[in-house]
């Protein structure tokens, strides 16, 4: 395939992805007008029409629709195949991309790769936080190397080292609740309060009930810290990790309501990589190393 076609390819994913010619020309690095020529080419040399630009945002046509599935497919592994190229040619990873899902403990977390990348200058540590079901959606679409997060469905395209577990129980605010706060609590009881939730951040949520009670209203956030606060200001309840919040509890800022009807629940922590993929000798060494951790 000639860098022209890779280029068109490129042109294309771009407008998909952000809607707009102006827009995927800035992802892109490239001028307003090579974008558009690129896209022109390409449907000339298929003979069909990708786009709908009668609209504010571009749109995939069916056709366009059938071919941007496998072109996301065919860059997404060019892209991995070059990398591996570059690891090669190089000896040594230039980076580790790593996510670390909401749950995890940070310092605990965060300490093994202090101690891994503190030795291994030579390498950058990409590191992203993802939440819910984003850290396997990100792994699974080859965005990283390792990630660190719970277990929900195990599975051999995975191989994975139990690291720690993380406790969840159910809490409020003092004055939160107008009842008697006891083991005896049932979901019934808490449907007419505000329910705090973490906003899944895969691009293709889980449709997992994390604790949800039917009926409840619910406010969403992005992460464990914002919601603690919300917790401890009042406005909501919810689940949150032992390890964020011992303290509070220890202080009465915040009150357990775990009992027969209210659940928390262990969740067994991974660090976990696809088997179907190449890993360079940095990233193996790391893989070691936290395997040396876990036993």
């Amino acid at each position: 395939m000639s860098e022209s076609t890779l280029l068109q390819l490129q042109c294309f994913e771009a407008l998909v992805a952000h809607g707009s010619f102006s827009a995927a020309a800035a992802h892109l690095n490239r001028t307003h007008p090579t974008v558009h020529a690129a896209l022109t080419s390409l449907e000339n040399q298929l003979g069909i029409v990708l786009l709908d630009r009668s609209g504010y945002r571009v749109a995939l046509t069916a056709e366009g629709a059938a071919l941007h599935a496998r072109t996301v497919l065919f860059l997404r592994q060019f892209d991995e195949l070059r990398r591996e190229a570059a690891q090669l040619a190089a000896g040594e990873e230039t980076e580790l991309r790593v996510v670390v899902g909401d749950l995890c403990p940070l310092p605990e977390t965060l300490g093994m790769l202090r101690r891994f990348f503190g030795a291994s200058t030579g390498t950058k540590l990409n590191l992203m936080v993802e939440t819910i079901s984003g850290p396997w959606e990100r792994l699974d679409d080859g965005d990283c190397d390792l990630i660190f997060h719970h277990l929900d469905k195990p599975s051999p395209q995975y191989e994975a080292i139990a690291l720690f577990e993380v406790k969840l129980v159910p809490v409020a605010a003092p004055g939160f609740f107008a009842g008697t706060v006891s083991d005896a609590l049932t979901p019934d009881d808490m449907r007419p309060y505000m329910q705090c939730v973490i906003k899944d951040s895969s691009r293709r949520p889980s449709q997992a009930n994390y604790y949800l009670i039917d009926g409840a209203r619910t406010c969403s956030v992005a992460d464990q810290l914002m919601k603690r606060e919300l917790i401890l200001q009042g406005l909501a309840w919810g689940h949150l990790p032992v390890h964020l919040i011992q303290a509070d509890l220890q202080e009465n800022r915040l009150l357990s309501l775990e009992g027969r009807h209210l659940r928390g629940a262990t969740l067994p922590h991974y660090a976990a990589r696809r088997r179907d993929v190449v890993h360079g000798p940095v990233a193996e060494r790391l893989w070691s190393q936290l395997q040396d951790s876990a036993t």
